[in-house]
């Protein structure tokens, strides 16, 4: 070997040993990745999950696929994701309530949100949607005719909801405690069988989330009468806010989020970041989740921690007011 020789070989092997852990942890993992949501498949973390596993196949991971761990509100795919090894391969895809509600409304959860996951980013928003069916009369288009309708009808003042605990049962009960006027919650396991009671005037009213219902109010066989974000969703901007109805600390907007186990090193948590923000800005990504009502949303690692924390401390009052403890 000539001396040119060797100097190549030197200095191609300092620049190998000179590749810092960001620019090793680029390199695909090997092996085949998990998104783990915590609810059946064919719902709404799929509009998400499933383009997003085709993206990063190849990319992020040898192989991306979608799970579902369903149960327990989300806890147990929580909890699923909180015992995997900390190798960037099992990605939790998770609703803000197991994250942010929970904490406080459960005497003891099997995790801490923040202790044991690395927040990776958020992937869209949603708002819910206060929604009236054929057993309302055709007269309440409003959130005070609903309260006026509720106060003169105290027997059937029910609004249902798709889970107990859930933050859109907590919309239901903010309302009644700002507005002082009964209203009775009917828990139903999921969005489906709730909708058909609405649709079929079982029960008056619900709190939904916007995507679900969306389609129904558009063609007038509901009517929405508040959403709850801050302001109008861009979906049905003919329905006013809480807020502007009068009830100015009625927001309720809920994110899906996406963590990996704790430990699992930085560089890949960045990364799983920059490429999620990749998919996320695609426009046929985002015109698929805005006939879902989802608006995607992208942060860094540490401003989605500051959100999860900030969230969990706003919800803290919230419960509290409430005076509601969830039960297993």
């Amino acid at each position: 070997m000539d001396r040119r020789n060797f100097l190549h070989l030197l200095q191609a092997g300092g620049a190998l040993a000179a590749l810092s852990p960001m620019s090793r942890a680029l390199a695909q993992l090997n092996g085949n990745a998990s998104i783990v949501s915590g609810f059946p498949a064919g719902g709404m973390g799929d509009y998400v999950a499933r383009p997003m596993a085709e993206k990063l196949r190849g990319k992020y991971a040898t192989s991306v696929v979608v799970e579902s761990k369903t149960g327990a509100g989300g806890r147990i795919a929580v909890e699923y994701v909180k015992r995997a090894a900390p190798d960037g391969l099992t990605i939790l895809q998770i609703p803000s309530s197991p994250m942010t509600l929970y904490p406080n409304t459960y005497k003891k959860l099997n995790y801490d949100p923040l202790a044991d996951f690395a927040p990776v980013t958020t992937t869209v928003n949603y708002a819910f949607v206060l929604t009236a069916g054929p057993g309302l009369p055709a007269e309440v288009k409003t959130v005070a005719d609903y309260l006026k309708w509720a106060k003169a009808n105290p027997a059937q003042a029910n609004y249902g909801v798709p889970a107990a605990g859930s933050a859109l049962h907590f919309v239901g009960m903010m309302l009644q405690k700002a507005s002082g006027t009964p209203l009775t919650a009917v828990a139903y396991r999921g969005g489906a069988p709730l909708l058909n009671d609405v649709m079929g005037g079982q029960v008056p009213v619900s709190v939904s989330v916007l995507g679900e219902v969306m389609s129904y109010i558009r063609s007038g066989k509901l009517r929405g009468l508040a959403v709850s974000s801050a302001q109008r969703s861009p979906f049905l901007p003919d329905i006013p806010t809480f807020v502007e109805q009068g009830y100015s600390d009625l927001v309720v907007q809920e994110w899906l989020g996406w963590f990996l186990p704790a430990k699992v090193p930085a560089e890949t948590v960045q990364r799983l970041n920059a490429q999620v923000r990749e998919g996320l800005q695609e426009p046929a990504f985002i015109e698929a989740l805005a006939k879902s009502g989802l608006q995607p949303v992208h942060q860094s690692p540490e401003e989605f921690a500051r959100i999860v924390r900030a969230d969990q401390q706003r919800w803290a009052p919230i419960v509290k007011a409430a005076n509601f403890t969830a039960e297993d």
